[in-house]
């Protein structure tokens, strides 16, 4: 937003490639990798990283042509659908046409495509039911650096050796490029839940959330607001930590939801749901952030997952790095997705430094905010990815890991050319200067 302002962009591709078809995908692979040419695949570009700015140049592959839903198995309740299509217009398709939902429903939904929710391993907003990206995508078709159609998965469960799906899910069009995707899907519910409580403490909240997930009580929202995030959307009184809890399915099934999320948040003060109506309105809204740059302020946006033993501690230890950075303003929390083993933390901060300083205030907060959630045991990214943004700190958050990383893109893209200088990966066309 801020290079926007200044009518900046983060790099130019030489062509532009918008393919119809595989063939014409692999076609143009082929050229780009007889010639040494970088090759960024884009879909809605909605990601928050930097994963779909072409550094190097080169060419820029438009895939939102290869759009629409191939086929539906309402059966085996599987769809089939080409990696330009648009969230907005899959749920649109699948319910009106099918009576299906896959069930992922990020903050980008109208802006994104299922190539993009599977190349940077997304998460919805129901993801607590439904699961993120990777638990919802069963196969898929990529065209590797040389030209080459991979197809993966097709199986309800496989031990034919490691599972290669996974291996292109969350890899950023490093390794392969996406052409076609096959998703879980599911009857659309016919039934829903909401509540609301407030509670004195953030971390008397996240408590809460685990004892739910860990009885078996899996509502599709559970979201946990600090007080600062809490007041700011919901005009408390500054001093309520809110939850909000959202389920949809078999009116049988939820009742036992919601006893369980009743018993276990007893002892809070229980809130109008009408709170989880006001978050279904605005939950897609980001003109905040825009107004907020406007105004010269430095503000972005920070998810981690983390076990939720270590999350109070990556919780105090991120804000108070955060806050410690000169000319910070605010730095505030809220819990957005909850797994048995764990939960995302989703932080928001927020500085308003000298414009001189922007920039340099900008990495310093990424820097110390990164470094606090590693130290004390959560990880680098639960959906938003790494693109630019994050690659310098990929290493460190892999170990020895890197080098399997490393050696995977040397063996499916020998000469470098698939989104290059993204992920941390070496380049073939040098480093690039980010920060």
């Amino acid at each position: 937003m801020a290079w926007a302002l200044e009518n900046q962009v983060g790099g130019l591709a030489s062509v532009i490639a918008r393919p119809n078809t595989t063939a014409e995908v692999a076609d143009v692979l082929r050229i780009a990798n007889d010639a040494a040419i970088p090759v960024t695949a884009a879909g809605g570009r909605s990601g928050v990283c930097g994963a779909s700015v072409p550094v190097h140049g080169g060419i820029v592959l438009d895939l939102t042509a290869m759009a629409g839903i191939e086929w539906v198995d309402d059966s085996s309740l599987t769809v089939s659908v080409l990696p330009g299509t648009f969230g907005g217009d899959l749920e649109r398709v699948l319910r009106a046409d099918h009576q299906l939902t896959v069930g992922h429903w990020p903050q980008s939904i109208e802006l994104s495509t299922v190539g993009g929710w599977v190349a940077c391993r997304g998460a919805g907003q129901y993801s607590t039911r439904y699961g993120k990206i990777e638990d919802i995508v069963v196969g898929l078709d990529v065209v590797l650096a040389d030209g080459t159609v991979v197809t993966t998965g097709g199986a309800p469960r496989a031990a034919v050796g490691p599972d290669l799906t996974q291996l292109f899910v969350g890899s950023e069009g490093s390794l392969g490029v996406i052409v076609g995707v096959r998703l879980r899907a599911h009857p659309v519910p016919p039934a829903e839940r909401r509540a609301a409580y407030g509670f004195a403490s953030f971390d008397e909240g996240l408590d809460a959330c685990r004892r739910i997930v860990r009885r078996g009580a899996t509502p599709a929202v559970l979201r946990l607001y600090d007080e600062a995030e809490a007041k700011r959307s919901y005009g408390t009184d500054g001093h309520t930590n809110v939850l909000l809890v959202l389920d949809e399915g078999e009116a049988v099934l939820l009742d036992g939801v919601m006893a369980i999320v009743a018993e276990e948040c007893r002892a809070a003060d229980a809130l109008d749901d009408a709170l989880v109506e006001q978050w279904l309105q605005h939950r897609n809204d980001v003109s905040a952030l825009e107004a907020l740059i406007t105004k010269g302020f430095v503000v972005d946006t920070m998810e981690i997952a983390a076990p939720w033993r270590c999350l109070p501690a990556v919780r105090a230890a991120t804000i108070a790095a955060l806050l410690s950075v000169p000319h910070a303003r605010a730095a505030t929390c809220h819990q957005s997705h909850a797994y048995t083993d764990g939960a995302c933390l989703y932080f928001t901060f927020a500085a308003t430094p000298p414009v001189p300083e922007r920039d340099d205030t900008y990495i310093h907060l990424w820097d110390v905010g990164t470094q606090a959630v590693l130290r004390a045991g959560g990880n680098l990214s639960h959906h938003h990815g790494v693109g630019l943004n994050r690659s310098r700190f990929v290493r460190d958050a892999l170990g020895a890991g890197f080098g399997v990383f490393a050696m995977m893109k040397r063996t499916l893209d020998p000469n470098g050319i698939l989104n290059p200088g993204k992920l941390g990966l070496p380049s073939p066309f040098g480093e690039v200067a980010w920060p």
